[in-house]
């Protein structure tokens, strides 16, 4: 089913691989899950920790999958089998790990992530490679997570949430917007930018039938704009990662070379695919006209000769010397109150709920709260309305952009109380709770709670944080020998 124009563009640009390229889309396609390291469990361990394998011999069986291994270019990446559900195991509403397709693991891997750093998920939706980004910060750091669409935006946030992600805001901006209010901010950049999706056609044949040449110079138009959007967002000396899920050389070696002829302040930096496995996974400066320099030091991921689909990336460095002085002029100006955010104090019935449930007295936050929640460097509250929030202090100013998460949600004040977010739950390590009830997770009780159901329950009244195998799951507040269900009814099975 595979459109013909595209089989005859194929044809030209792969030459003698084009008969191994055609047969690998009557194979299965690849299934791949990224291990949270940012998760930690009730013995002090992450999830990538607990359950990773790099090193270990491959088969061995992993959160009781039997035979993941490794995928080679993303560290905690993993590839199972089609037999197996992840998605439908406590430990994927747990946030132990994220689905994620293997070759979309590929671009962040270019980015070379240090801790502390400032970086934008340009194109972030839905979310794979901003849990990514967030595992390479350490807890430490900004990420900022953006998505044009609305309802993406929404899934995004979820995602971020699910995950445990504590140093992230979530925004639903055009690229143009966050142009204007983040001149020169960012650190590093990824741009996984939309496009004709032809490296999923194997994974999603509803996208043969949706795909035109004209689509594809319509989505090659489209990356222009955002891509120049991100430059004036990029520091000097910074990284910008770009990538697609196209064969499209409009696309990729093309829009990349387009981009370099407006931006003489850029070049191609060749990435460490030695390290990632990919010195033979190459761009293709002949697939254009007009090639940049340098286009070689570009990836592109074949469906045939990799185990994963279609992917391209590229690493784009922004000349200049970077000024520690102008990021201290950047601070000053990041911690300007939140859109939304009030001079209110830090709730009084969230300093109880603190003394009462966790291991933070009133005196230790909000630094308290950043070691129980994987959270480094200074933080600050942001107040809006009765919810609260705990976000990184250097945590640009939002005013004027349309926010769905502004860092951690920590909960809301309600008549005089003070309720916990489920994001919280996600983010905690168990330790840290002064009640858990720890369920195995193929008790019953794990779906009888995950469906909102409430269960018996023996023990000191107060809330408790619900962990699926020592992982944290969600909040139950116990009371009269039953344990009440605070699981989201959204997201109730």
């Amino acid at each position: 089913m595979l459109p013909e124009a595209f089989l005859e563009r194929m044809r030209g640009m792969l030459g003698e691989e084009y008969g191994a390229f055609l047969e690998s889309f009557r194979g299965e396609h690849a299934r791949g899950l990224s291990l949270n390291p940012r998760k930690i469990g009730i013995d002090g361990r992450s999830a990538a920790e607990r359950f990773g394998v790099h090193g270990a011999a491959e088969g061995e069986n992993i959160l009781g999958f039997a035979g993941l291994t490794g995928v080679p270019w993303a560290r905690n990446g993993y590839y199972y089998r089609s037999c197996d559900q992840p998605g439908k195991h406590p430990f994927h509403d747990a946030g132990l790990y994220y689905i994620q397709e293997p070759s979309a693991m590929m671009p962040v891997g270019l980015m070379d992530i240090q801790p502390g750093e400032r970086i934008l998920d340009l194109c972030a939706a839905p979310g794979g490679k901003s849990v990514q980004i967030a595992a390479g910060l350490q807890g430490s750091g900004v990420l900022v997570c953006n998505e044009i669409h609305p309802a993406r935006a929404k899934i995004l946030s979820e995602n971020i949430e699910r995950m445990g992600i504590g140093n992230a805001c979530v925004l639903n901006e055009t690229p143009e917007r966050l142009a204007e209010v983040f001149a020169g901010y960012f650190d590093r950049i990824l741009v996984d930018a939309p496009c004709s999706g032809e490296g999923m056609f194997r994974r999603n044949e509803a996208a043969c039938g949706e795909w035109s040449q004209e689509h594809v110079e319509l989505c090659a138009a489209r990356q222009d704009g955002i891509l120049d959007c991100a430059a004036a967002m990029l520091r000097a000396g910074g990284r910008m990662v770009y990538s697609t899920c196209t064969f499209a050389p409009e696309e990729d070696e093309g829009s990349v070379s387009r981009f370099l002829r407006r931006h003489g302040e850029f070049g191609i930096l060749p990435g460490d695919k030695e390290r990632l496995g990919l010195l033979s996974c190459h761009g293709v400066p002949g697939y254009i006209d007009d090639p940049a320099p340098g286009l070689e030091g570009a990836v592109r991921l074949w469906p045939h000769r990799v185990r994963g689909e279609g992917h391209f990336a590229a690493v784009l460095g922004k000349e200049g010397i970077f000024l520690e002085g102008i990021r201290d002029y950047d601070r000053k100006s990041a911690v300007k109150r939140t859109s939304g955010e009030s001079d209110r104090a830090v709730p009084a019935e969230f300093l109880l709920f603190c003394e009462e449930n966790l291991s933070v007295s009133r005196e230790d936050v909000p630094a308290g709260l950043g070691r129980i929640t994987g959270l480094g460097g200074a933080l600050r509250f942001l107040n809006f309305g009765d919810n609260l929030y705990l976000a990184p202090a250097d945590m640009p100013s939002l005013k004027g952009l349309k926010v769905l998460r502004p860092g951690l949600h920590l909960g809301e004040t309600k008549k005089n109380r003070f309720e916990p977010s489920h994001a919280l739950a996600l983010a905690l390590a168990p330790g840290a709770a002064a009640h858990v009830r720890n369920l195995s997770s193929d008790d019953p009780a794990v779906s009888a709670y995950l469906g909102g159901q409430t269960f018996p329950a023996e023990g000191e009244k107060g809330w408790y944080l619900i962990c699926v195998d020592g992982f944290g799951l969600g909040w139950g507040k116990l009371a009269a020998g039953s344990m009440k269900n605070h699981y989201p009814r959204g997201l109730r099975r």
